[in-house]
């Protein structure tokens, strides 16, 4: 395309080269593009307290302006501007209600967040604050609960990063990601304890303290041995003889489970 060809279409109407782009003129649905590019920018901007990337806001609004100058013709009888604005912001708002939600809720609800999120944003620069929930309700003449859902539906939009504050009203917030639940040993070390315990049951009291210490207090055999008044050799007797009857009975006891439960498979 020579220059004189570019200063051509910079000159003309949106009308003319509407109607150059509908018969088929790459170069005038081109220059249409571009000379409302700037246009869908600013609009897309106007989402930019949302959370979402800017880059992304802008695809979606380039993407509808595509589409507008494929759909507008000089015909319908009002400006491109005038078709473009309400299109585009349409698309934009489509684009939070189908694309942005992890948990989607109801329609009426993600429009309603929209709106308060907004005004949240225009009322919070005027108080300096923070509105309330009960001030957003008033200004928006909404239903307090509605407010309060809306509010929670759009906190709930996006998943929150592992490495922010779970409290920030806390003078020292912990992250998510250190109060998430994790799998916790003593859970497994409780039912250890339950066994050891059933298990232990057939000793004497003297051979289950001598386990106690050894195994859960950590002792060595003399400190055991200095603790309940024998010798040390005893002390290594009673550990063998009670770790070998405590091996024969929880053999025979899984052998009775097992066999516990092959019966009961049968007979059912």
């Amino acid at each position: 395309m020579t220059v004189l060809d570019a200063f051509d279409l910079a000159v003309c109407d949106d009308a003319e080269l509407g109607r150059r782009a509908a018969a088929g003129d790459a170069r005038a649905r081109r220059e249409l593009i571009e000379r409302y590019v700037p246009l869908a920018r600013r609009l897309a901007l106007r989402y930019r307290w949302s959370g979402e990337a800017p880059d992304d806001l802008i695809r979606v609004a380039s993407l509808a302006l595509l589409k507008i100058v494929d759909r507008w013709h000089p015909e319908m009888g009002y400006a491109f501007s005038s078709y473009a604005v309400p299109t585009i912001l349409g698309e934009l708002r489509r684009y939070f209600r189908d694309a942005t939600w992890i948990v989607r809720p109801p329609r009426g609800l993600i429009d309603l967040s929209l709106l308060v999120e907004s005004e949240r944003q225009k009322f919070g620069a005027v108080l300096g604050r923070e509105p309330t929930v009960a001030e957003l309700a008033e200004r928006l003449d909404r239903p307090h609960a509605a407010v309060s859902a809306a509010v929670e539906a759009h906190a709930s939009r996006v998943p929150r990063s592992l490495d922010s504050t779970a409290d920030d009203a806390e003078p020292d917030p912990a992250t998510i990601g250190r109060v998430i639940g994790i799998d916790d040993a003593e859970y497994q070390r409780a039912e250890a304890r339950t066994t050891i315990e059933r298990l232990t049951s057939i000793l004497d009291p003297s051979a289950r303290d001598v386990l106690r210490m050894r195994f859960q207090h950590d002792l060595r055999q003399w400190e055991i041995a200095a603790a309940i008044g024998c010798s040390q050799m005893q002390v290594s007797r009673i550990i063998r003889t009670s770790l070998e009857r405590l091996s024969a009975h929880a053999s025979m006891a899984c052998g009775g489970w097992a066999m516990s439960d092959t019966t009961e498979g049968a007979t059912a």
